[in-house]
């Protein structure tokens, strides 16, 4: 894969974006990238969890490719909106516990990447998260509105999508946009130690509770055909 790689340490799988020099940057080939990536994830029954990380120093994820978004007719661009709405949908309905290891910016795209994802951690010393769209002059759509009000803290939420407001991870631990804040030499470390628990969770029992958290991206996702309620099936519950 061009822009991401995935691979499993026991039962944590690891995936790290690899295009930090592109801002690791969200075109159309990178979200079939991601949605191979969840493919294979769903396949696979075990317990598990999955960390989504950089490998670059400064950047975690600054959002969309504008410059190859602007190339584009305006019939590809409302394909591609789509195909965005439809990975984040996904990505909130992972089954499986998601920790975004947020090592450098998340702005735009790459912040609500980061919210889809079920905990944030997130580097202390440096790197902002935010939604600038406010100032970009370009809204969320209504589905990814949905997406971005999945952050506990529905004040925060208002608060950085209407004024663009970027925050220091100090900032986000204080406002609840993320669990846990580490120095950049311990965030991998802490991020995993982590998912080691996690990834411990009965898997089926934690991905029927995450939906009923998450009803309303549940109905959005039956609409579009990306919800399968046999994978959420519980013996309890029939």
């Amino acid at each position: 894969m061009a822009s991401l790689h995935l691979d499993k340490q026991q039962s944590i799988y690891v995936l790290t974006l690899i295009n930090g020099d592109q801002e690791n940057a969200l075109n159309k080939d990178v979200l079939d990238e991601y949605i191979s990536v969840f493919d294979e994830i769903e396949n696979d029954k075990n317990n598990a969890s999955l960390i989504i990380r950089s490998d670059h120093h400064k950047t975690f994820c600054n959002g969309l490719d504008l410059a190859w978004l602007m190339q584009q007719s305006i019939e590809d661009k409302k394909v591609f909106t789509s195909q965005l709405e439809d990975m984040l949908l996904r990505l909130a309905l992972l089954n499986l516990p998601v920790i975004a290891e947020i090592n450098g910016n998340a702005y735009a795209g790459g912040a609500i990447l980061a919210t889809a994802c079920d905990f944030r951690f997130m580097r202390s010393d440096k790197g902002r998260f935010c939604f600038p769209e406010i100032k970009l002059t370009i809204p969320f759509t209504d589905i990814i509105a949905e997406i971005v009000q999945l952050l506990p803290n529905q004040y925060a939420t208002w608060e950085m999508s209407l004024t663009g407001k970027s925050m220091t991870g100090v900032e986000c631990l204080q406002a609840q946009v993320v669990s846990q804040i580490h120095s950049v030499e311990s965030l991998p470390t802490e991020t995993l130690r982590f998912a080691e628990d996690m990834s411990q969770k009965h898997r089926l029992t934690y991905a029927v509770i995450k939906r009923q958290l998450r009803h309303r991206i549940v109905e959005i996702a039956k609409q579009r055909q990306l919800y399968d309620a046999e994978k959420f099936a519980h013996p309890f519950m029939i």
